[in-house]
């Protein structure tokens, strides 16, 4: 007769030992840790202090108190400039949305040499800071002496030089510049992997390349149009170096008065205050697009 005895599986407490094994939920700790101090830590702080009074670098004696926030909401002027930052992101997001679409599609087309030279040129653009980039802008939009009125007018394609800085214009070409990786990367690592049998098999039936395109390939690509939309959108929202730059001294929006309140004027109470609006009208939107897409996307699921 074989004795056989049951016993209970031994529980892992949290340990050195399961730590250096990898077990449990040990190994993330360093990673949580970091970003709590370093990432979290300063933000929670950043927007605390709107919801005190700072005087000469020391909170005041009042404690919390709501009035930075509500002089905030209450201004006009600061809902003119976040519909502008609103516009300018949407106008940008959707221009770079535009322009990634046929490069990433054209990557999962080619093969050798001609597609690793796509990806450096892809790429080599974030080894370069976006505001030396910027500043590149300027050298080509500056002026009569901007490189691009130099060459309309040598080719004497206009007759005086076109004012583009300092205006949304250049905000908005610069942005879609500088914010195109964000939106090719998604995308390319999506369409240079999609199966392509449901191609063949549309073209099969007898549907024409550009209906195989718009009802086979873009809804497959849904996924990551949307997530480039909302990294694009984020980016472009509560960027100030290129408002700043490119807009010129008067040109401003929401982030751009977020750092003037707290660099410039050094109000930090009201810089928090507008730093919490402007980071919780970036979360809903980003939360909007993303539930959007996700409703787009389980609806092509369900049409094909």
């Amino acid at each position: 007769m074989v004795d056989v005895t049951l016993t209970a599986p031994r529980r892992r407490g949290f340990s050195l030992a399961s730590f250096l094994e990898g077990g449990g939920v040990w190994p993330a700790v360093p990673a949580v840790l970091y970003l709590a101090v370093f990432m979290v830590a300063p933000i929670v702080t950043l927007l605390a202090f709107g919801f005190v009074t700072i005087d000469r670098g020391a909170i005041g004696e009042e404690g919390f108190t709501f009035a930075h926030m509500a002089g905030v909401l209450s201004d006009p002027l600061v809902w003119r400039l976040m519909w502008r930052s609103f516009w300018i992101a949407v106008v940008s997001t959707t221009l770079t949305l535009v322009f990634a679409y046929p490069v990433a599609y054209a990557y999962g087309h080619l093969k050798g040499i001609a597609r690793t030279l796509l990806l450096v040129a892809i790429i080599s653009p974030l080894l370069t800071s976006a505001l030396v980039r910027t500043y590149a802008w300027i050298v080509v939009m500056g002026g009569r002496r901007g490189l691009l009125n130099q060459t309309l007018l040598s080719l004497g394609i206009v007759e005086q030089p076109l004012q583009l800085l300092n205006t949304s214009t250049a905000v908005v070409i610069g942005m879609t510049q500088i914010h195109l990786p964000f939106m090719i990367l998604p995308l390319l690592a999506v369409l240079s992997e999609r199966d392509r049998h449901f191609e063949e098999a549309s073209l099969n039936l007898g549907a024409s390349e550009v209906s195989t395109f718009f009802r086979v390939v873009v809804p497959m690509s849904m996924p990551a149009i949307v997530a480039g939309f909302a990294l694009v959108f984020a980016v472009s929202y509560t960027n100030f170096i290129i408002p700043q730059l490119l807009g010129g001294g008067n040109y401003s929006t929401l982030a751009v008065q977020v750092y003037e309140q707290t660099i410039v004027v050094l109000d930090w109470s009201r810089g928090a205050a507008l730093a919490t609006l402007l980071l919780s009208t970036c979360f809903l939107f980003v939360f909007a697009i993303v539930a959007l897409g996700n409703r787009f996307t389980r609806w092509n699921e369900v049409r094909r």
